[in-house]
């Protein structure tokens, strides 16, 4: 596409927000929807909020009491912020800001209740038509994320998720319905949020549930368990790639990873070994999606820790034919590395970091914030793999205000927003090809990690609170005439007022 002459934007570049359906929708319970993991998330208290020692792990013995006692549980997911009832007026809410995109995902429940079943749910599928239509009559773009966090429930507990085949058969059932019911509406999908997330997070990511004694069923390592989970996946979208390229030729399919670009502690060699191996950990996934084959990195760590992968005859060539079409990711923060005190690569699954950039400011949640990074991040990706990158999420939660007069000043988002826009400017100008930018929670929804309010990221403050108390009405902050601005002259206007 051709370049603005006012703009390191190209022409037609894709402005808009990320949601995802198990943060937004509520009516968990409506309309033929079945119960997915996500319904079983639990708000979690302000002090391991900020600790970091928030979890969303579930064994059998927690869903069991869970579904026993749902009094005492705050499910803030299972009501999200009514989108399913409240779909027109918040898309015209973003629409209002200029979106050309608008990303989302479908919830496997509510097409398929358990995830297997013989028919798809009609009004499941009725109400997502609705979505886009919407969304298409206000010039957004759907781009559908077809698994965000919300394997349905059946599948987890009946067959542990992606650990079993059975779940890769539904899901690719599931894309395939999907694809052939709205093959005129979406023309970008995604495959699954944030895969590498699975290994600090498989009960979220890929429906692994514990026993009480912290293990996963049928593996006593957990290691082993996660990392077949990821090859199950791995196989999924892949065979969702080729189902989505035969049902809809003219549509683009990628993968959404959570990227973690990483900073040595020091120039000791020691420490660039650590940055080495956490970068392998987290290229892996994209590597196998966007490459179509296993790395020769992890033979070591496999190796190592006795990991046995276990591949059904063709998965391999399955892998091959199904790379995506391009690459998304997730961009929040950057992390800092100290060598661990071994020479073999050994992952550790969190996605925070507990050692601070003393040049970076921090989020109220204790996030660095580094724009120059998203930079640094966009070259590497673009050199590894030389494929058209989306942002899929990029942006900044905070405690907002609400002033006497109605008013909600978040200079501090506009100010993040102005700052990693400009960045990624000049990632364009560097020659990365970016064709899309969507800000994470364009309108306030429930937080992924901690399912609270508190947390907001949006341009359109939504009036309700992490036990569900408020109207549910909207109102826009100042970052939102901002956000306009800078959509209206194409990323060429980042001044703030």
């Amino acid at each position: 596409m051709a370049e603005n002459s006012e703009s390191a934007f190209p022409e037609g570049f894709l402005w808009g927000g990320a949601t995802a359906a198990n943060q937004i929708e509520g009516a968990y319970n409506e309309g033929g929807r079945g119960l997915a993991t996500s319904d079983f998330a639990r708000w979690v208290p302000k002090e391991q909020r900020i600790s970091g020692k928030a979890t969303s792990w579930a064994t059998y013995e927690m869903l069991d009491d869970m579904m026993a006692h749902p009094e005492n549980y705050n499910f803030p997911k299972r009501r999200g912020i009514d989108f399913y009832h409240r779909y027109e007026e918040q898309l015209e809410a973003l629409a209002g800001m200029g979106f050309t995109v608008f990303r989302t995902s479908i919830s496997w429940s509510r097409i398929f209740p358990n995830g297997d079943d013989a028919e798809p749910n009609e009004e499941g599928l009725a109400f997502y038509d609705k979505v886009f239509d919407k969304c298409l009559e206000l010039g957004m773009q759907p781009m559908v994320t077809l698994c965000h966090f919300d394997t349905p429930l059946h599948l987890a507990t009946e067959y542990q998720g992606f650990l079993s085949r059975h779940t890769v058969d539904s899901f690719v059932r599931y894309a395939e319905t999907v694809f052939t019911r709205y093959k005129d509406k979406v023309k970008y999908w995604l495959t699954f949020n944030e895969i590498n997330s699975s290994l600090g997070n498989p009960y979220t990511c890929s429906g692994l549930v514990l026993h009480d004694d912290g293990t996963p069923n049928p593996y006593k390592e957990q290691w082993q368990a996660k990392y077949q989970c990821a090859h199950n996946q791995f196989v999924a979208s892949a065979l969702a790639v080729k189902k989505c390229h035969e049902i809809i030729p003219d549509a683009k399919i990628g993968n959404m990873t959570c990227r973690l670009e990483n900073y040595a502690e020091t120039s000791k060699p020691e420490d660039e070994l650590q940055v080495l191996f956490e970068d392998h950990f987290n290229w892996f996934y994209s590597d196998v999606q966007a490459k179509g084959e296993y790395p020769y990195y992890m033979n070591r760590f496999f190796n190592d820790y006795g990991i046995k992968i276990q591949m059904e005859p063709g998965d391999e060539e399955i892998l091959k034919e199904g790379t995506v079409d391009f690459l998304s990711i997730s961009y929040y923060m950057t992390y800092i590395m100290r060598y661990k005190g071994s020479p073999v690569p050994k992952p550790n699954g969190s996605l925070v970091t507990d050692i601070k950039n003393q040049y970076l400011e921090v989020s109220e949640w204790g996030w660095p914030i580094d724009p120059i990074g998203f930079r640094i991040t966009l070259n590497h990706i673009y050199d590894r793999y030389h494929l058209p990158i989306f942002i899929a999420e990029n942006g900044l939660g905070a405690v907002d205000k609400v002033e006497a007069d109605g008013t909600i000043n978040d200079d501090y988002r506009i100010a993040y927003l102005q700052k990693h826009v400009e960045q990624l400017g000049e990632a364009i100008k560097d020659g990365v090809d970016v064709f899309g930018y969507a800000w994470w929670g364009p309108i306030d929804l429930i937080s992924s990690g901690t399912s609270e309010m508190t947390k907001r990221y949006g341009f359109v403050y939504v009036d309700q609170d992490d036990f569900g108390n408020g109207t549910l009405a909207l109102s826009k902050k100042k970052s939102y005439d901002y956000y306009k601005k800078v959509i209206a002259s194409n990323g060429a206007d980042l001044s703030i007022d």
